[in-house]
């Protein structure tokens, strides 16, 4: 259940950023570049849960790469990344570009999850798990150096490697260009690993603990020992989720598992679980609500109901950043109605 109330409070808060109108408050809106809000912390905290859930599934099969299990890893990572393509096809085909996929976008969410979950899933099954830090090491080693050599923390388009690379090899009108890279991009794939392979590593600890309590201080000790390592990576490597930068990866891995923690502890510990019925409803169905809400969201922009909306809250509430995060609350609202309905009726949407 802690899992549960955890993903859902991501999604619940990857809806919310994702849905502000106007002008929005700053904590709702992503860093520029270095730095960090409490908004650029909803994807990672999505990832991390990945590689957690990774090891809970997988487990269930004892790691035994059978044909049925791998079969599984290779639909659900193409259902991922197929869908991810989908909604912003939806998008190009309402504005009345059905068929010019040369402007289709590559990298997004989705897709990023999908390769995430498809390379920690067969690390899972074909590497010895005690192998977890190592490979994480190393990923992340690797990262640094192609971010210090190929001048990953430029702004310059022209010049940093990460952008370089998503132009040359999927070319200019796949990627995003609202920031210098791509922030779904082909090269950050590589930390992003690195951090849904911290995900799995915690699922471990949890399974090895012998009572809740134990499981809990497993996991608060590892969000410590993250979040000290990452804060002091960012004397040399400062915080940017733009690129997805080591520091980025162990901070935010961190602060996911110290959530976890205090969840497992109020949760599964102390036993307070009425609250956590609107997270338990965005968590058991958190895929489908989160890709409804994209598609929710092209559909009310297209038809102005977003508009609609956004100016009846505006003539309640002048200030335009409280109005703004009223329309982002009342767009939730609207989704967790959904989710309620899936709950109530124990439909739960999986790939």
């Amino acid at each position: 259940m802690s899992l549960d109330v955890l993903r859902g409070l991501t999604v619940a808060g990857m809806i919310l950023v994702n849905n502000g109108y106007g002008e929005s408050f700053e904590m709702l809106r992503h860093s520029s570049w270095n730095g960090m809000t409490p908004c650029d912390l909803v994807f990672p905290f999505f990832l991390f849960i990945v590689g957690v859930s990774c090891y809970l599934a997988l487990s269930k099969s004892q790691f035994n790469p059978t044909w049925p299990v791998v079969r599984k890893i290779f639909k659900r990572t193409f259902l991922l990344f197929f869908i991810g393509l989908a909604i912003h096809w939806v998008e190009m085909a309402l504005d009345g570009r059905p068929l010019d996929f040369a402007h289709l976008r590559i990298w997004a969410v989705l897709q990023r999850i999908a390769l995430c979950y498809f390379l920690v899933s067969l690390f899972a099954l074909f590497v010895s798990h005690r192998y977890v830090i190592h490979v994480v090491l190393l990923l992340l080693a690797a990262y640094t150096l192609i971010l210090l050599f190929g001048n990953g923390y430029s702004e310059d388009a022209s010049v940093n490697v990460i952008a370089q690379a998503d132009l040359r090899l999927f070319g200019y009108d796949h990627i995003y260009h609202k920031s210098p890279v791509d922030p779904e991009g082909l090269l950050g794939t590589i930390p992003s690993v690195a951090h849904t392979l911290l995900g799995f590593y915690c699922g471990q600890l949890i399974t090895k603990g012998s009572s809740v309590g134990e499981k809990a201080l497993r996991i608060f000790v590892l969000g410590t020992v993250l979040i000290v390592c990452g804060y002091l990576l960012t004397y040399g490597l400062p915080l940017n989720k733009r690129i997805w930068s080591p520091s980025y990866v162990l901070v935010t891995c961190g602060l996911a598992s110290l959530l976890l923690g205090l969840l497992v502890y109020v949760i599964d510990i102390q036993g307070r679980q009425t609250w956590a019925l609107p997270f338990r409803v965005f968590g058991t169905n958190a895929l489908a609500l989160y890709v409804g809400s994209e598609l929710l969201a092209i559909l009310f922009g297209h038809f102005d109901v977003s508009t609609f909306i956004y100016d009846a809250l505006h003539a309640l509430i002048l200030p335009s950043k409280w109005a703004s995060l009223a329309y982002a609350l009342t767009f939730v609202l609207i989704n967790y109605a959904i989710g309620y309905l899936l709950y109530r009726r124990h439909i739960f949407i999986k790939l």
